[in-house]
């Protein structure tokens, strides 16, 4: 019919490979899928593989590839020689044994593979990072945890509640990352110079979008806090796909399929290393 259609995909993790292969069937032209897009990097690649075959572009709604915060830092980052950037993600749990084991549980992939999977997308995408492409790793000992914790179901489970970890590449290329689930609701990045002193840091939500998540927290009270500083990156994304969809020209700087099957095998890679580097 020529008619252009876009899917969008925003279940739990573990259902995305069949919703996928569902809009495949359906003959969708794009599909946006959400982070990480599947639970292992097997499932991925089969969807990307299938995808190929039946001609159907996807794109991840890893939305920090787009946001401000992202932008202005490197834009900063590349004005200062042998300057170092670190990107900083929190989430706003409960620091209690019942609010993270919920959690844990929720997103019983990890949080490499969840929370901090934005960060290593952007790490695949603008540094170079793969996992042939990795030199070193370093936790960070002092800043990291990492707890055994019961969920709902009283099953147990093991994950970092805040980790943060150097990358050196074989290119040359070095940046590191911070996460936290009880760090509060504002992600940042800062760029600190050869001596080590912080030179530069860009928060999100920055002054002109805190307005805007206000008027949004009236609007929508009961939704999660992260959902409102996220809103004008997942537009921005949108939109590129949406306009990807119907012209076929690239939606700039949003992530491909591609860069999310080799951010899950960086995640996968990661996580035991550090688990152990934590021990």
């Amino acid at each position: 019919t020529g008619v252009q259609t876009c899917a969008l995909i925003s279940g739990r993790t573990a259902d995305n490979p069949r919703l996928f292969k569902e809009c495949i069937d359906a003959k969708c032209s794009t599909v946006i899928l959400e982070k990480p897009g599947a639970p292992t990097v097997a499932e991925l690649q089969l969807m990307k593989d299938q995808a190929e075959e039946a001609g159907v572009g996807v794109l991840m709604g890893y939305n920090k590839n787009v946001c401000k915060y992202v932008r202005k830092t490197r834009e900063f980052a590349e004005t200062i020689p042998g300057s170092h950037v670190t990107f900083v993600s929190n989430n706003a749990y409960e620091n209690t044994p019942e609010s993270l084991g919920e959690c844990f549980e929720r997103n019983a992939e990890g949080m490499l593979k969840n929370m901090a999977i934005h960060e290593l997308a952007l790490l695949v995408s603008f540094y170079d990072v793969s996992v042939e492409n990795i030199e070193s790793v370093e936790a960070d000992k002092e800043f990291s945890s990492m707890q055994t914790l019961p969920g709902p179901s009283g099953k147990e489970f093991t994950d970092f509640d805040k980790i943060k970890f150097t990358i050196k590449t074989k290119t040359g290329k070095e940046v590191s990352v911070a996460a936290d689930r009880c760090g509060g609701t504002d992600s940042y990045a800062t760029v600190t110079d050869t001596d080590g002193e912080e030179v530069f840091r860009y928060w999100m939500p920055d002054d002109e979008d805190k307005i805007a998540v206000e008027k949004l927290q009236t609007k929508y009270p009961t939704a999660m806090p992260y959902f409102f500083t996220q809103d004008p990156d997942y537009v921005t994304v949108k939109e590129r796909v949406a306009k990807h969809t119907v012209t076929g020209e690239e939606a700039e700087g949003v992530a491909t399929i591609g860069v999310a099957v080799e951010t899950l095998r960086v995640a996968e890679y990661l996580t035991p290393l550090l688990m152990e580097q934590l021990k």
